[in-house]
């Protein structure tokens, strides 16, 4: 595969540091693959597994490389890679465009080059790039600029997930600057609020996202239930967990598991898998929704074309009581006269529904219903 033709969708997998934070080996590394590929993560898209930080030494070798820590990678990056390679996956590590990474460890700034090259030779296929201390005189552009030619330099197809939180809105300028994908937004942390801020942040960006340079909103938190390295007490409820995974999908971003896929509820097995919204997300066209109706408590309608002539009409309520949520199909352009119903399926549980001028359905608290719509004669 060529570099340029990297990310044509939304890339899908799993990354350690929203459970695990600095507390990753190579066992869980082994065993996460093995997951991805045994219970079907791998087979309905998820394809890239990921260590993020706190994987080196604290010092470079006398030759300024890289080091993986020999206690948590005693076998090496390139033995963990191949591990990962012969289950059919893509293998992703993590730097930083500062001097050190957000965990204190060596970072990549001036180093570009060397450590792109050390990447390649162990066999990595995703690139996550921080952007902790970096030199407040320094140009961030120019050094986005740079990892991407020093990727393309090792002549190995490495996706560079620029995460730079946002800053000097990555959104206009980073497809240029060579990058497949690029955080616009700082941490998610499991709580809905988090969810929802970063949903309503990004909201107005989607217009810039699309084939080969994605807008990635974080990684998801479904199935953490308040467990991990950016859990809250309590976590999240399932509804809150539909309605974070429906907005990222229906949105068309990145899909970057970050439960421990070892200990995950069936619920959000069902959810992480759920073969129509996957497809939403991953739809060749990645057009942007737009509101149909909103509210100020939050409750609000989207609409969304599909590459296939469907279109996913989408219901949120993300206030603190169960309410009526609203759609005038004619703000879509469907008018009466038309002669058109929209045929709708759930797509949580298959119910098959007809409405010719609006649905206005009840939504719970926090949760969503989320319909495939295809245009049938009345």
């Amino acid at each position: 595969m060529k570099a340029e033709g990297l990310a044509a969708r939304p890339p899908m997998g799993w990354n350690s540091w929203n459970t695990f934070g600095p507390h990753i080996n190579e066992r869980l590394i082994f065993e996460t693959a093995d997951r991805m590929v045994d219970e079907g993560y791998l087979e309905a898209g998820y394809e890239y597994l990921v260590i993020d930080d706190c994987w080196s030494l604290k010092e470079r070798d006398a030759n300024g490389r890289l080091v993986a820590d020999p206690e948590k990678f005693p076998h090496g990056m390139k033995a963990v890679a191949a591990y990962v390679h012969a289950k059919g996956l893509k293998f992703g590590m993590y730097s930083c465009a500062g001097t050190l990474t957000c965990a204190g460890y060596p970072a990549s700034f001036d180093h570009e080059f060397i450590d792109a090259e050390t990447f390649a030779e162990w066999g990595v296929d995703f690139l996550k790039y921080d952007f902790c201390y970096f030199p407040r005189t320094a140009d961030c552009k120019t050094h986005y600029r740079r990892i991407a030619m020093a990727l393309k330099a090792c002549r190995r197809p490495i996706l560079l997930s620029a995460c730079n939180w946002g800053v000097e809105e990555p959104w206009t300028w980073m497809q240029g600057a060579g990058a497949q994908m690029y955080r616009s937004t700082g941490d998610i942390n499991e709580s809905f609020r988090s969810i929802m801020d970063i949903a309503d942040s990004q909201e107005p960006n989607l217009a810039y996202n699309g084939p080969y340079c994605w807008n990635d909103m974080d990684m998801l938190v479904v199935g953490m239930y308040g467990k991990g390295n950016v859990a809250f007490t309590g976590g999240c409820t399932d509804a809150e967990y539909r309605t974070h995974f429906g907005l990222w999908c229906l949105f068309s971003v990145p899909l970057m598991m970050g439960a421990d896929l070892r200990d995950l509820r069936a619920e959000s097995k069902a959810l992480l898998l759920n073969k129509e919204l996957i497809a939403i997300d991953q739809d060749p066209e990645a057009r942007a929704p737009y509101r149909l109706w909103d509210e100020k408590d939050g409750r609000r309608s989207y609409c969304k074309h599909l590459s296939d002539g469907t279109y996913v009409l989408a219901y949120f309520n993300p206030s603190e009581q169960d309410a009526q949520v609203n759609s005038n199909f004619e703000d879509a352009g469907l008018q009466f006269s038309a002669g058109y119903a929209l045929e709708l399926t759930d797509v949580f549980t298959g119910e098959v529904i007809r409405r010719t001028e609006y649905y206005n359905p009840i939504v719970p608290s926090h949760d969503c219903r989320i319909y495939k719509a295809r245009l049938v004669r009345r």
